[in-house]
């Protein structure tokens, strides 16, 4: 019974507290230990069951764990075996009796892996591995330490702009006071404009925040060389581009799509650039209204699809600005337009969704560009000028349960009605609220003493729970 309770884990069962050690792959040798007897004797008794075979069927062992190193003995082991040393298959091991050696232990061999600690950082395809080099705390509090060139600081702030556009009136003061203790030559601010001309041209979605950003600078860079403001760099770059429109709206598909890009980004130049009067009074610039309606005019002058888009996206964007700006001139270029439309969509060639886009560009036009004029605040709303007079009217219902509002015709009648009818309940509302006050006289009518018989088990009750409470 000992003997059997102090056998290793895993080891074979056999009779007479002597393990089974038949079966191919088994050291053969005098470290075998023996169960109930000497280690010499195990080594003889191991040779004698291996010829003439073992009475029980030899038993699988515990799988070591594949976390366990490769001794030196393990490895002596496995070539004994002929097991090749890179092979995960189990082996079978000698049984120990009391405790197994060390050295007999069949491990499979640690698996190294591949990667390393020092592998560089993971970055996924399209991904600029440099834009937040410099900016990792999503602020510009450091200027442009860490710059070499004006170009580096831009880029890297245009490109800070784009993924988190939301940051630009934070970082936008910081932004311009680092410019102005760097932008310092004619050279620098011809670079500077380059540099945010490309950007909002170039990049999708970046025409509006491009908008912005030159605006501001306009009014906050204080460089003003002789060869022009931040302002008038920029409209004389925007001017170079304006006077090719006729050859770039008949251009390949990429300086047409190039040519679109500078449109768009004109627009909404035109809608955020600000221009202080002498007076003090903030108006738009004039150039850029005249460019547009030119623009306007080379794009329905070749009128194939990306040329039409493109038309409809500028007049959904500045549509109504302009024909506001038209019509303090006195002039009727809007009617024009939308004259040229109609031409385009009854005689152009161009694909029926690009129609059905201008016509419905026509109808957002007829609609005002889909601005609603309120009703004066102080005009009382009336249901002859309001639709929505008795929307949020509430619900009444008669004796037989037949809804009413305001808006029936015989609705006084049936309102004093429902009066008459909660005159009868005069303490309720119609939902049943309680309308009853302290004092009232229908709860000063009530008996509040108990019923005698209630009363005497409430005692009892009451003597019980103390009794109890004082066990």
């Amino acid at each position: 019974m000992s003997d059997s309770f102090g056998r290793a884990p895993g080891a074979s069962r056999g009779r007479g507290g002597a393990a089974s050690l038949s079966g191919p792959g088994v050291l053969e040798s005098g470290s075998g230990a023996c169960l109930g007897g000497s280690g010499s004797r195990g080594s003889g008794s191991a040779k004698q069951q291996h010829k003439t075979g073992s009475l029980f069927p030899q038993q699988e062992p515990l799988r070591p764990p594949k976390t366990a190193p490769l001794g030196p003995g393990n490895a002596e082991h496995l070539e004994q075996a002929r097991i090749p040393s890179g092979s995960q298959d189990k082996v079978s091991v000698p049984d120990t009796g009391l405790e197994m050696s060390e050295s007999q232990v069949a491990v499979a061999p640690v698996v190294i892996s591949k990667l390393s600690v020092k592998a560089p950082e993971f970055y996924p395809s399209g991904y600029n591995q440099n834009f937040n080099q410099n900016f990792a705390d999503s602020s510009f509090e450091d200027g442009y330490d860490g710059y070499l060139t004006l170009a580096e600081y831009v880029q890297d702030f245009l490109n800070h702009l784009t993924e988190q556009p939301g940051c630009f009136e934070t970082e936008i003061v910081q932004f311009a006071e680092t410019l102005n203790g760097w932008v310092t030559a004619d050279e620098t601010l011809q670079e500077l404009v380059e540099l945010v001309y490309q950007q909002a041209t170039s990049v999708p979605n970046f025409s509006y925040m491009g908008a912005r950003l030159c605006n501001y600078l306009s009014h906050h860079l204080t460089i003003s060389p002789q060869s022009g403001n931040f302002r008038q760099l920029l409209l004389q770059r925007c001017q170079t581009e304006y006077e090719n429109r006729d050859e770039a709206t008949k251009g390949d598909e990429t300086t047409r799509k190039q040519f679109h890009a500078f449109v768009l980004f004109l627009a909404e130049l035109y809608l955020n650039l600000e221009i202080k009067g002498t007076k003090g009074q903030v108006t738009r610039a004039e150039i850029l209204q005249e460019g547009l309606r030119e623009l306007l005019n080379a794009l329905f002058s070749n009128p194939v699809d990306n040329n039409l888009i493109c038309a409809v996206k500028l007049l959904k964007l500045t549509g109504s600005v302009l024909e506001d700006a038209w019509k303090e001139k006195g002039k009727n270029d809007m009617e024009e337009m939308i004259q040229r439309i109609e031409n385009v969509v009854l005689d152009a060639n161009c694909s029926r969704d690009v129609k059905h886009m201008l016509l419905k560009l026509v109808e957002l036009r007829s609609s005002n560009w889909g601005r609603v004029h309120e009703t004066s605040p102080h005009t009382e709303a009336t249901p002859e000028n309001d639709p929505n007079y008795f929307m949020n009217e509430p619900t009444f219902y008669t004796s037989d349960g037949v809804p009413f509002t305001a808006a029936d015709p015989d609705y006084q009648e049936k309102y004093q009605e429902l009066l008459e009818r909660e005159d009868l309940f005069p303490d309720y509302e119609e939902n049943g609220t309680d309308l009853s006050g302290p004092g009232d006289q229908y709860f000063d009518d009530l008996d509040d003493k108990m019923d005698p018989e209630i009363e005497e088990a409430y005692e009892k009750f009451c003597l019980e729970s103390e009794h109890k409470r004082k066990q």
